[in-house]
C-alpha cells in the first residue's frame, strides 16, 4: 500500500459501505411499499437482522444480499449504487472553466470555476482568478470556511485580517476566510492565482 504525506484517513471503511448498502436496501423496500417484516419474511432472514442491515450496524453476508436481491427483484449490484455514487470526480479541460460572477466580484476580477463537488458534507470550490489591468484592490471579501491561495503570475500585497502578505509566483496562503481578506495592493498586473474555498454543505 502506497501512502502520500497526507494525514487524511485511509479509504472508506467497511462500516461506511455497510451503511450505504443498508440505505439502498431500505430505499428499495420502501419503493415496493414493503414493511421490514414483510421483506425479512420473503428473504428468509430475521426482522432483527434486516433492521441491522438497513441501519448499517452489520456487514451483510453475500448470502443475505442474494436473498434480499431476489426478494426485491433487483440485481445484487444495485445495493452498492449509492456507495459508488459518492465518488465525485470533476474534469475541466484547459481553458474551459465556467466563468462565475461571485458575490462581491469587482471589475477586472475574473473567476473561472475549475470543478465542483456534488455530494458529501464538505463543498470544495477551486477557482482560477485573473486580475486584469483594470482591476482595483479589494480586501473586504468574507465568507464561511477556509481558503487556499497559490500565486501563479503577477504580484500583490494580500490582506488577511490585520496582516499583509506579499504574494509572488509560487507563494501560497491558507487562512480562515471568515476574516476580511483580499488583495490590498496590486503590484504587478495582470495577475493570476488559484483559489480553493472549502466550507460545510448547507442542508437543503
Amino acid at each position: 500500500m502506497l501512502h502520500t504525506g497526507s494525514s487524511a484517513p485511509r479509504g472508506a471503511s467497511t462500516r461506511s459501505l455497510a451503511k450505504a448498502i443498508g440505505l439502498q436496501v431500505r430505499t428499495l423496500r420502501r419503493k415496493l411499499d414493503l414493511t421490514g417484516a414483510e421483506l425479512a419474511d420473503q428473504a428468509g432472514i430475521s426482522a432483527g437482522m434486516l433492521s441491522k442491515i438497513e441501519n448499517g450496524a452489520v456487514s451483510a453476508s453475500i448470502e443475505s444480499l442474494e436473498a434480499l436481491s431476489r426478494a426485491l427483484n433487483v440485481p445484487i449490484t444495485s445495493f452498492f449504487q449509492s456507495y459508488e455514487d459518492q465518488r465525485d470526480c470533476s474534469y475541466v479541460p484547459a481553458g474551459s472553466g465556467v466563468a462565475i460572477e461571485r458575490r462581491g466580484t469587482k471589475a477586472g476580477h475574473q473567476y473561472h470555476l475549475l470543478g465542483h463537488s456534488i455530494s458529501g458534507d464538505i463543498v470544495v470550490e477551486p477557482y482560477l482568478i485573473t486580475l486584469t489591468e483594470e482591476a482595483e484592490p479589494y480586501s473586504l471579501f468574507q465568507h464561511v470556511g477556509v481558503e487556499f491561495i497559490y500565486q501563479l503570475t503577477g504580484k500583490s500585497l494580500y490582506r488577511h485580517a490585520d496582516k499583509i502578505y506579499t504574494l509572488s509566483p509560487g507563494d501560497a496562503l491558507f487562512f480562515d476566510s471568515t476574516a476580511l481578506h483580499g488583495p490590498e495592493e496590486l503590484l504587478e498586473l495582470p495577475m493570476t492565482y488559484l483559489s480553493i474555498i472549502i466550507y460545510p454543505r448547507q442542508p437543503t
